[in-house]
This record gives C-alpha cells, structure tokens and sequence, in this order.
C-alpha cells in the first residue's frame, strides 16, 4: 500500500489568523469563542473540549495553491497555539468516531465520488479509494456541518 498524508492546514494560515484576526485569503475578519462543538481544530486535528477551550472561526479555501477554482468555507482552529498535526502521522485518532464525508477528486477539480462514512469506517474507505488510479485527492469533511476537516493525498 502507498503511503497516504492526512494534510491539515498549513501553519502560516493558523499563525496569520491567531496574530491580525481575519482570513489571510480573504481579509474577512476572524472570530474567537468558546467551543460549543467538537471541531476539529483543522492545524492539530484534535476535537475541541466543548465549553473548555477556545477557537477561532475564519474563512478558508482548502483548494488553494491545489486548484484553480476556490472553494471557501467556515474552520475553527485552536485560539492558542498548537502543532500542525503530522502530515505522516495516520488517520487522526480524534476523528475515528465521527460520521464524515470524503469527497473524491480528480485534478481539475473534478468531483469523482462522495462517500457518506460512518464512525470507525473513514479509514478503511480513505484506502480503498486512494487505491484507484483516477483519484488524486480526498478531501474530509464534517457531516453534521459539511465543512473542511483535511485533504488526504497518496
């Protein structure tokens, strides 16, 4: 099996937003709360301790620098500082137990699949589908909310 990367966001977006308070790929300004659902925190990819930490909402295009056509939408990431999550780390152990979305891609972008995966399943369909030759790319999102968690790529 070739080696997959679960990409989180880069660390110069987290430390933009923490430091001027808005997107820096959009200037929209930046919001900071308590966290009221688990996230994930898309740097560290670890869910957020409801009513216990803070995170920042901002802006985000996951398609940048990847393809030509944006596709922004609502991240949270932790307030304080934290370590992008490892790009050779695994499957994020925080994310096993929740329902998510992996939507399928092509260069292009061209939207091969979406697969709806249930808790403790995302893994294992991440596989099977990087193991076609015409897929190039997963993005993972939330279920409940629909947005961005991370890109997974061979």
């Amino acid at each position: 099996m070739t080696p997959l990367r679960f990409i989180a966001i880069p660390t110069h977006i987290a430390d933009f937003v923490r430091v001027h308070q808005k997107a820096p790929q959009y200037n929209h300004p930046a919001h900071s709360e308590t966290a009221a659902g688990h996230g994930p925190c898309r740097l560290c990819l670890r869910v957020f301790r409801v009513g216990q930490e803070q995170r920042t909402l901002f802006t985000y295009n996951p398609f940048e620098g990847l393809e030509p056509l944006p596709l922004p939408g609502p991240v949270f990431i932790h307030k304080e500082h934290c370590e992008r999550y490892s790009e050779d780390a695994g499957f994020p152990q925080d994310l096993r137990s929740y329902p998510l979305v992996l939507n399928v891609y092509a260069h292009g972008p061209k939207l091969l699949n979406q697969v709806f995966a249930a808790p403790n399943e995302a893994e294992t369909r991440i596989e099977e589908l990087l193991a076609q030759p015409s897929v190039d790319y997963i993005e993972v999102r939330d279920r409940q909310a629909g947005c961005f968690d991370f890109r997974v790529q061979r």
